[in-house]
């Protein structure tokens, strides 16, 4: 089920700076530094403004880019949300707008998943963003209609 998520209008709260040399860099609230504006960072920070001012989700409670080990190769989740025991509650994979949402972008979550064990899981390239609540004891899972609540 597609969430109906109006990212765009949370550009105005990202903080950007833009170099003589065309370069755009975003204040990333998380990891608290500037980084590079890249469409996939763009999407990322658009949900990281989603997640703390939509859905009030504890900043100190978020992470972004954990290294993970999938297969032997050192991979990195974009975004991760940890519940009140620390443990992985919430994984966000973001793509460019320009990459479709495709059964490899869910395979690639749900891989990067395994180790971390979330359950929930979202997907998203900014203009589509997707969801699902995860019951690992059934090896099932359900879409759903929105982010869920913290501490759902």
């Amino acid at each position: 089920m597609l969430l109906d998520l109006d990212l765009l209008s949370l550009q105005p709260a990202l903080r950007l700076r833009k170099e003589t040399s065309g370069a755009v860099w975003v204040f990333d609230p998380i990891r608290k530094k500037e980084v590079s504006l890249s469409p996939e960072e763009h999407v990322r920070q658009l949900l990281l403004q989603h997640l703390l001012q939509g859905k009030n989700y504890p900043p100190g409670r978020i992470r972004v880019e954990i290294g993970i080990v999938v297969n032997t190769l050192q991979k990195r989740c974009d975004v991760v949300v940890y519940d009140a025991a620390l443990q992985p509650w919430l994984l966000i994979e973001c793509k460019s707008p320009k990459v479709a949402l495709k059964q490899e972008t869910f395979e690639q979550a749900a891989r990067y998943n395994l180790q971390l064990r979330a359950p929930y899981m979202a997907i998203s390239n900014g203009l589509h963003t997707y969801c699902c609540a995860l019951n690992f004891e059934k090896q099932d899972f359900q879409y759903l209609d929105a982010l869920p609540a913290y501490g759902e």
